[in-house]
């Protein structure tokens, strides 16, 4: 194992001490390597290593040692109470239909004069409801917020709502706190029964990473810990899964408070990028590169990873790589925008359908005026323009003509996907959008969870980056 520098150093210190810590960990900047290090300094401790997923989880027990195991939060859950619900996560996929009768809804809920739900679409906002109490911190389901689906979330309609999903809710959770339930059931669902008893982990101390896109849920389970050193490790300037529920908890507990900032996964030009992001985002931790790695900053014709914002250019980007003659891969996995494909063709027939960001809407052409008439709705527009222009079949077809990873010419990720990934040359792709100008003809204010974003994107490339649509930035910082 290398010498520790200076920041490692003291973060071993503060944990040998049995202090509660907090990691600032900029990207690349070894908290892996820094928490294996901290649990070989006290052997005699047991302890225990969360992780996002179960690909980090079974990396790190290779590597770290043996007196710490490695597991993510659903792993324990399942330890725990999970098994007594295996045969439901066997269970087959269940119609919204079949949901809706199972909960007894038998008619139709009227949000207005123009909009009426019927069985099937009032159970999608139960069961989203319900996901949505699975990764909150809250104890009791009556207190859950209705969710807002797309195309349901104006304040009309969910003051209709709120007079109808609660008390399904509640039904829809006795039911799946029951191991002979019939409604669909989720790993999630037995990490929240298993977070309502409040576990107390067995171990000296809990290294939890990550830390800045917790699920609340999870949260709780730390927060109960009542005799055990916490260790949490981050970087709030990557909190980037706001969207989806989970929250930066960096600051969330109490503990000694350090920084790692020296990145070794890309030379100064890159940390030079990363920190007009961080400028942007005030936030206290500056990158330093790594001297043995020559990063620079130049323009690609042939990158191993091409980064956008949204599934709709990621697919853009590998119809226009795969008429090169290029073998793609997209990170991920095409499955996503072939759902959302196979959606637009039911919705263009005008069939309905089931997916979760269309299920609101009759036909396409609802669609089509959602994503280009409503603010809400903007999202939409690159897909539906990408459906519009190219023709869901033909969206499909390059879905499966994709190649696996290790195979591939050029991998295609939207930076969400490429979080905790990284590659030697990667370009940014051109649909992450420079704000607005004000009306005073200045700079428009770029928006933190955009800058989170950015910040995420240019951290992948480890020698060469190509800023492409993220160059406008030096406009912003300085």
């Amino acid at each position: 194992m290398p010498s520790p520098t200076d920041e490692q150093a003291h973060i071993m210190e503060d944990f040998v001490a049995g202090n509660a810590l907090r990691v600032q960990a900029g990207a690349g900047a070894g908290k892996t390597t820094t928490l294996k290090m901290a649990a070989a300094a006290t052997p005699q401790r047991k302890g225990l290593y969360i992780a996002f997923n179960k690909v980090i989880a079974t990396e790190a027990a290779a590597s770290f040692p043996e007196s710490v195991s490695c597991r993510t939060g659903h792993s324990l859950a399942y330890a725990a109470v999970g098994r007594t619900y295996a045969r439901r996560l066997k269970a087959p996929r269940m119609s919204s239909h079949l949901v809706a009768r199972k909960l007894g809804i038998n008619g139709p809920v009227r949000l207005d004069a123009d909009r009426v739900l019927g069985p099937a679409q009032v159970a999608r906002v139960v069961m989203a409801t319900v996901a949505n109490f699975t990764h909150s911190d809250r104890r009791d389901i009556a207190r859950q917020p209705v969710a807002r689906l797309c195309g349901w979330d104006d304040e009309d309609a969910i003051g209709v709502l709120e007079q109808v999903v609660p008390t399904l809710a509640i039904k829809a959770w006795a039911d799946m706190m029951s191991p002979r339930g019939g409604l669909p059931f989720s790993h999630d669902a037995y990490f929240k029964i298993w977070s309502l008893t409040d576990p107390q982990l067995p171990a000296d101390f809990v290294m939890v990473d990550e830390f800045q896109d917790t699920n609340p849920a999870l949260l709780s389970v730390i927060r109960a810990q009542r005799s055990t050193q916490i260790v949490a490790v981050g970087d709030s300037a990557q909190a980037i899964y706001e969207w989806r529920g989970a929250i930066d908890a960096m600051n969330a507990i109490e503990g000694v408070e350090r920084t790692l900032s020296q990145s070794f996964r890309f030379g100064e030009a890159v940390a030079a990028e990363a920190n007009k992001w961080l400028e942007i985002l005030h936030a206290p931790l500056r990158l330093r590169g790594f001297e043995a790695i020559n990063s620079r900053i130049a323009e690609l014709e042939e990158p191993d990873a091409i980064l956008c914002r949204t599934n709709a250019e990621a697919m853009a980007q590998a119809m226009t790589a795969l008429d090169k003659g290029k073998r793609v891969a997209l990170v991920g996995g095409g499955k996503q925008i072939r759902a959302m494909a196979e959606a637009a063709i039911q919705l263009q027939e005008g069939r309905g359908c089931d997916h979760p960001e269309l299920c609101a809407f009759q036909n396409w052409g609802q669609v089509q005026q959602y994503a280009f008439m409503e603010e809400d709705g903007q999202d939409l527009q690159a897909m539906v323009k990408l459906i519009d222009g190219h023709g869901a079949e033909k969206i499909i077809d390059v879905a499966d003509a994709l190649d696996r990873e290790e195979a591939a010419d050029v991998k295609v990720s939207t930076a969400h996907r490429s979080k905790g990934r990284e590659w030697h040359r990667v370009k940014i792709a051109g649909d992450f959008p420079e704000p607005k100008q004000g009306d005073d003809g200045r700079p428009g204010k770029v928006e933190p969870a955009d800058a989170r974003l950015a910040y995420v994107a240019v951290t992948r490339a480890q020698h060469v980056l190509d800023t492409g649509g993220l160059s406008w930035v030096d406009k912003y910082s300085g």
